[in-house]
């Protein structure tokens, strides 16, 4: 643990530099005003300041106080937008917001623009693009043909590219699509290149009647959203299978179940849900926000073991109350949105460090046991978040469209809030609790973290880590071995029952990780955001087992990663068949370890790349046996660009002639960014590294004839920040070594 007073929390170096970098005050030069602290003392009092309003202060300074300790010993830290700007002038709170998308010009781009100001200000977007006619429909005031909702949806996806979310937050988007608009094959299809709609997740809005058809194998209607005709049928299950072909090729899109989200909709009088928050969990209705916040589970252990019960209502009633406060404060990106979000009041509280309170209760994550406990554990949460809730309601009165919800024709006592409990991903602010993520098994048992000047760090897990002390069997070197080879299963000198309550994500079975996501979804107001992990060798049919078994246990949406499916991609596949890597060098090269000799003529191509220092011309070179050498010259820039390029060149070459492949080239060097950026959208090169690794990747592009090529995203396999391993979870991309997250 880094230094600490009693008055200021206990942190981990590691969630120290995730804070300077991502959360703590800075001025106009850049330096930090901050300590941890001093956040945490900003936040409580902020979001205590609520009290004002409602009671002339007599409780502020308390309540204050107790929010700050409920904040400074990490027993629950609210979404990062609030930690980042409670108390400062931007006052933007909210993690998340749904915007509609009508079917017309001026709502379209009234999205965008809209969009452009939630980026700026720290939040995440979601849309439904179920509404806009489809490709090559009718036009009827120009009498030409509709470019359909994926052209568009490209549209949104330039001008994320080009807002950098005040500065701290990278922008993320959710597209949706029901399954019964005309152009829905193009839109399951449309990330097979993994270079387009790279701010987008997206997921294909599922109906009953498609979920059933697809168990009785029949076909289902397709209509048209211009006039709502039905325009022909499709067979369910082919459409079925080409939604798992996608997700095994590279994990989108997801699925979503829309008649469960409306079916739960708390208030059908006000309008349809049709869409999510960029990770999932959180259905809104168009101009809604959601105000989220985790309680840390692994804070509600009894020194004997055993759940603290007390310690977590109170908490859960303290948190409700924090939360209901920062919609008082918050200051929202769109007076459509503030309304919208006063009239409903949704909150969304829930948890993480699940897999740590469970190593502490002795039990496995696949324990029948542990299911048991999910949802027991979250029936509690979500009943003593709802009562605080109707305490708040005597206090301040319900929420304005109360009458006509479902708690009012249900005749159930007033809440103030409309929902109260979701299970949102945790990647950053887990780092800071030194917890686990949300409801996802432990991240790693022990993993290396590059620091500065390539020194490496091997993390360990702290709680295996104690009892590996305790228990005689800790040693460096085997910290290392686990790092290395990403499980403690195969370690025989680790006692079996270490060994079985330390499990991570691909210890368990797909369909316990379902289990647990239909657990805790029994009693979540909104939805559970979790990646049900597949192994690399996975087959389509087990993917496509656990999607039929998630909406069979009533889960509300489904995200799923094969491991390692995102670090090498095809353009097609033809059916049946495998994705084969682009010529690269040969097996018995890699073998040998032996350095090629350079023959005196070679064969090549050069690749002119924009840059933010430049243009940069790449020269890739190959002999008889594949990619041999590659050079670099920076146009009129010299200097540090000029050189850096030079050794990048002279490093890769190296690596080619002794063997190394040229895929993982492109893998550790894509995505890199550097503080001059160039280009938006498909073109953007975020540095003078990434241009080299697109240069090779248009060079292997170039040498394949069927079009089986490699392709990278930049956010697979290596955190493009620090290097790091990136861990596919709760529907997002995170680096636990640097706090780096795709989503926000």
């Amino acid at each position: 643990m880094a230094n600490s007073t009693p008055n200021e929390p206990q942190l981990t170096n590691n969630a120290l530099t995730v804070l300077e970098r991502r959360y703590l005050k800075r001025n106009e030069q850049g330096q930090v005003l901050e300590k941890p602290a001093d956040m945490f003392r900003r936040v409580a009092q902020a979001v205590a300041a609520a009290e004002d309003l409602f009671d002339r202060g007599e409780n502020t300074a308390a309540l204050e106080e107790e929010f700050y300790r409920m904040l400074t010993s990490l027993e629950f830290l609210a979404n990062s937008p609030t930690l980042m700007n409670a108390g400062r002038e931007l006052g933007q709170l909210s993690a998340c917001f749904v915007l509609p998308v009508e079917d017309s010009m001026e709502s379209i781009f009234e999205a965008i623009k809209n969009t452009a100001l939630i980026h700026k200000s720290g939040g995440g977007t979601g849309f439904s693009f179920s509404k806009v006619r489809p490709a090559n429909d009718v036009v009827l005031s120009t009498k030409g043909v509709s470019s359909g909702p994926i052209s568009f949806m490209k549209v949104f996806d330039a001008a994320t590219e080009t807002i950098k979310q005040g500065g701290t937050r990278r922008g993320a988007n959710m597209g949706i699509l029901r399954v019964d608009h005309p152009d829905i094959m193009d839109f399951i299809m449309a990330k097979a290149d993994q270079t387009v709609l790279t701010n987008f997740n997206i997921s294909v809005g599922l109906t009953e009647a498609f979920m059933e058809a697809v168990e009785s194998g029949g076909s289902y209607d397709i209509i048209n959203p211009r006039d709502g005709q039905v325009v022909k049928q499709k067979d369910a299950r082919k459409v079925f299978e080409r939604i798992v072909e996608m997700a095994w090729t590279n994990g989108e899109p997801g699925m979503v179940f829309l008649d469960r989200l409306n079916r739960d909709n708390p208030t059908p009088h006000v309008g349809e849900i049709e869409a999510t928050n960029p990770c999932g969990e959180q259905p809104l209705l168009p101009y809604e926000s959601c105000n989220l916040g985790s309680i840390n589970l692994a804070r509600m252990v009894t020194d004997d073991g055993q759940v603290d019960w007390e310690k977590l209502r109170h908490t859960v009633k303290l948190a409700t109350r924090f939360l209901d406060n920062v919609i008082e404060i918050n200051k929202y990106p769109l007076e459509q949105i503030g309304e919208m979000t006063r009239a409903n009041r949704k909150i969304g509280l829930g948890i993480m460090g699940w897999a740590d309170m469970l190593v502490l209760l002795k039990l496995s994550y696949s324990d029948s046991e542990a299911v048991e406990l999910a949802e027991q554990l979250m029936d509690f949460i979500t009943r003593e978040s709802r009562e605080a809730s109707r305490q708040l309601a005597k206090e301040r009165g319900s929420f304005p469209n109360f009458t006509g919800s479902s708690y009012d024709l249900a005749g159930e006592k007033v809440l103030r809030n409309a929902t109260c409990t979701t299970i949102a991903p945790t990647g950053t602010i887990s780092i800071i609790a030194n917890s686990s993520s949300g409801i996802e098994p432990i991240f790693a048992v022990s993993y290396v973290r590059q620091v500065l000047d390539n020194d490496v760090l091997v993390e360990v897990h702290p709680l295996f880590e104690k009892i590996a002390k305790e228990r005689g069997f800790y040693s460096a070197e085997l910290m290392k071995d686990i790092a290395e080879h990403g499980t403690i299963q195969d370690f025989d000198q680790i006692p079996a029952d270490v060994r079985r309550i330390f499990v991570t994500a691909h210890d368990i079975t797909p369909e316990d990780h379902i289990r647990m996501q239909a657990a805790f979804q029994k009693h979540t107001d909104n939805a559970v955001s979790k990646t049900v992990n597949f192994p690399h060798d996975a087959t389509r049919d087990q993917v496509a087992e656990v999607y039929l078994m998630a909406y069979q246990q009533g889960c509300k949406g489904v995200t799923i990663y094969r491991d390692g499916s995102r670090d090498m991609q095809v353009l097609s596949v033809a059916k049946g068949s495998e994705p084969q890597a682009a010529p690269d060098v040969p097996t018995e090269s890699r073998k040998s370890g032996r350095k090629r000799e350079r023959p005196r003529a070679l064969t090549g191509s050069t690749y002119q790349m924009e840059t933010g220092c430049g243009p940069l011309y790449v020269t890739i070179n190959r002999d008889d046996s594949g990619l041999f050498e590659l050079f670099t010259t920076m146009g009129k820039a010299g200097g540090c660009a000029a050189s850096q390029c030079e050794a990048i060149g002279r490093l890769v070459s190296l690596a080619w002639r002794s063997g190394g492949q040229a895929r993982q080239t492109i893998k550790q060097l894509i995505g890199i960014t550097c503080h001059k950026p160039a280009g938006f959208g498909a073109n953007r090169v975020t540095s003078c590294a990434d241009a080299v690794a697109k240069a090779i990747q248009m060079h292997m592009l170039s040498e394949t004839d069927d079009e089986s090529a490699v392709l990278y995203n930049a956010n697979s396999g290596a955190c493009p920040d620090c290097g790091g391993p990136v861990e596919h979870e709760g529907g997002c991309c995170v680096c636990h070594a640097c706090g780096y997250s795709e989503c926000a």
